[in-house]
């Protein structure tokens, strides 16, 4: 048998889960067992390779994506482990962006979470396969099968369990494989890096034959091949269940769910296997699409050495003041000391070095290939979301959609010593988030830092002080609002002047609409090109866009508006692209004026897991802040209450519901829409 290509032996994968559901112990396993790392690492000792970050050891939580690369069988595995809090959401959206694969990791207690739904969401948004691992089956109250119910309420896609846990009394002791028919029992003294495979107990013996009949049936549903077998009553070989279930795990038709205890070292290896075994390498996705800049026109890459390079810069990170690109190489190759095309700003880049991330350990290689995740030392001008390639065959990659910031604080620095360090460290940190926004105002003369949430804007003040040594006062946190309008208007802008002995002319006409809730803006130029020439219609989208940025209230940024170009005048000569752009802009403002502005609030959707005692607690105290309770769910000793409520009435949230419910309550919240105010 031929030796399989290295593409063929690639996965590039994500762990992605609820915060606290034990992804960066899956990964410190995962690298313990593949040989990558020589001990455990704990994240509840600040010890985990993975979470490398002061501020990430402190907290015991994930903040950036780490990348690692280990090999398992004869596959070469990427991982990027993500973040599970909601304020770093961007980690996770840019990691499945230019993943092939994800390993979902849930809490056998507390089952599908409302952040878990989220990633899962975001997966699917991107079409990434997965595969389902529910961890922490050694905790009192764990209940695999109710995860899997929970799955299939809250999931399109259809949950496959291909091993059930073997408990003794109230201990998890082991997993049958359903597909082998077998038993795997971890030993203790080696951390788990051993296991047999053994009989199934007899008490477990009719479950499996059932639970495999069960697994061969959905195949059936979701596989012609297996369908066909199925139906002929023939014998079905483990071969063939394989190759259904990856085929079926690929389209996303099915999710396999795997269970086991990382804290406790069981249940790591059959996920390694899955990996390999039902998650796609880069030759099994589809081609990547973009647009050829010249001729806008849609081109494809496909997964090969031999195609003309394509590669996503999907993370910006500075690392002892250098900084460093990740990027998904998705054709061609790359080599270290070479020049590329940076097609999203026109411009040409060197890359100086290329690594082989191991967390924040690197390894420097002379080439990179379709397919591989690497990093690289060189690019000056590259940002998150832009597209480098081989200028020859220029394209430009489906663009990275970033969230906007829902609150703000007032920032400024101790000394004058500490004014210029502030203004360089804000420069870099926004160049490696792009969900932070620095703003000065000229009103108030403050520098205003906007984030998305309460916990993002405390690291970004944390690192501010420790990596780059800069003492800073901060205010306190306010929310950002936007301004819309509330009826249809027409308006009219003209600009007639002679500037710096030329003459400017832009005449432009508008009409405005409110759009619907969370539309944002929308603009269309329908004007006939003898009433305004083509030439001029980006300057007239420049100007209202320009325009939008503050509204005529309050200077907040406008959103939810349509607007469409109907009419304006050319004047031979005279008219020009300053002309239409100061004539647009006059236009929209004049227009929001009249069209009945409001300001709007931002409202999120809070998920509050409560012990059954205190929901009528929360609920009342939900109501108090403005809140709209969605739904109530008990399950069992907790409840789940839903509510949307405005940002402004959930600062310090945490420290309330703490008290409230004697420590016991926790809650997520996600930004949902802007509403009135």
């Amino acid at each position: 048998m031929a030796a399989k290509s290295k593409i063929v032996r690639t996965r590039n994968i994500g762990i992605v889960a609820h915060i606290d559901a034990g992804k960066t112990t899956v990964s410190e396993r995962i690298l313990f067992y593949t040989g990558k790392s020589y001990k455990m690492g704990e994240v509840h000792d600040g010890q985990a390779v993975m979470d490398w970050m002061p501020q990430e050891q402190e907290r015991g939580i994930t903040i950036t994506s780490a990348v690692t690369t280990c090999l398992w069988k004869d596959a070469e595995i990427h991982i990027i482990d993500t973040p599970g809090h909601v304020d770093f959401t961007i980690e996770v959206e840019r990691s499945l962006r230019v993943l092939d694969g994800a390993v979902v990791v849930f809490c056998a207690v507390a089952g599908v979470e409302p952040q878990s739904e989220t990633v899962w969401h975001q997966a699917d948004k991107y079409g990434v396969p997965k595969i389902a691992f529910v961890n922490k089956m050694d905790r009192v109250g764990a209940d695999f099968f109710n995860v899997i119910k929970m799955m299939r309420e809250r999931f399109t896609s259809v949950p496959l369990p291909v091993q059930i846990p073997v408990m003794k009394g109230e201990v998890f002791s082991g997993v049958i494989d359903l597909i082998t028919g077998r038993m795997l029992v971890w030993n203790d003294e080696t951390l788990g890096a051993e296991y047999t495979v053994v009989e199934i107990p007899g008490e477990y013996i009719e479950q499996a034959r059932q639970e495999r009949e069960k697994l061969i049936e959905t195949l059936a549903d979701l596989d012609d091949a297996m369908a066909e077998k199925y139906l002929g009553g023939g014998p079905i070989t483990d071969t063939e269940i394989c190759e259904a279930l990856r085929n079926a795990t690929i389209s996303l038709k099915t999710v396999p769910v795997l269970c086991g205890s990382a804290l406790r070292n069981k249940g790591i290896q059959p996920v390694l296997d899955a990996v390999v075994n039902y998650l796609p390498s880069p030759e099994d996705i589809p081609p990547v699409k973009g647009i050829d800049p010249k001729t806008k026109k849609e081109e494809i890459r496909r997964s090969s050495d031999k195609e003309p390079l394509a590669a996503l810069a999907f993370k910006v990170q500075l690392d002892e003041g250098r900084k460093l690109t990740y990027l998904r190489i998705y054709s061609g190759q790359i080599n270290a000391g070479g020049e590329v095309y940076n097609s999203s700003k026109k411009k040409k880049e060197k890359i100086a070095r290329l690594l082989r991330m191991h967390s924040s350990k690197r390894e420097r290689i002379e080439k990179a290939s379709a397919g591989e995740l690497v990093a690289v030392l060189g690019l000056k001008e590259t940002s998150t979301g832009d597209t480098l390639c081989d200028e020859a065959h220029p394209i430009i990659l489906e663009q990275m959609e970033f969230y906007e910031p829902v609150i703000s604080e007032a920032i400024e620095a101790k000394t004058t010593a500490d004014q210029e360090k502030l203004s360089l460290a804000l420069a870099k940190l926004t160049d490696e988030d792009p969900t932070l926004k620095v703003k000065y105002e000229d009103e108030t003369a403050q520098m205003v830092i906007s984030g998305m949430g309460e916990l993002h804007l405390e690291i970004i003040v944390d690192r501010l002080r420790r990596e780059f040594n800069t003492q800073v006062n901060v205010g306190r946190p306010r929310v950002v609002y936007r301004e819309t309008i509330q009826k249809s208007v027409v308006s009219e802008g003209v600009f007639d002047k002679e500037l710096g002995e030329k003459k400017h002319f832009g005449q432009v006409k508008l009409e405005l609409w409110p759009g619907r809730r969370g539309s944002g803006n929308n603009i269309v130029i329908t004007v006939d090109p003898e009433n305004i020439p083509v030439e001029f219609h980006e300057s007239i989208e420049e100007g209202i866009r320009e325009a939008m940025m503050s509204g005529q209230l309050a200077g907040y940024p406008v959103t939810d508006v349509a607007i469409k170009v109907t009419g304006g005048a050319f004047r031979e000569g005279d008219s020009s692209e300053q002309g239409y752009k100061i004539a647009a802009s006059a236009a929209f403002r004049d227009g929001f004026k009249a069209a009945d502005p409001v300001t709007l609030e931002p409202i999120m959707i809070v998920d509050i897991i409560t012990p059954g005692e205190f929901t009528g607690d929360v609920i009342g105290d939900i109501n108090s802040r403005r809140g709209e309770i969605q739904s109530v769910n008990p399950r069992g000793p907790v409840s789940e209450v839903k509510a949307k409520v405005p940002l402004k009435a959930l600062f310090g949230y945490s420290t309330d519901l703490r008290s409230a419910t004697q420590g016991r309550a926790v809650f997520s919240m996600i930004f949902s829409h802007y509403d009135k105010v």
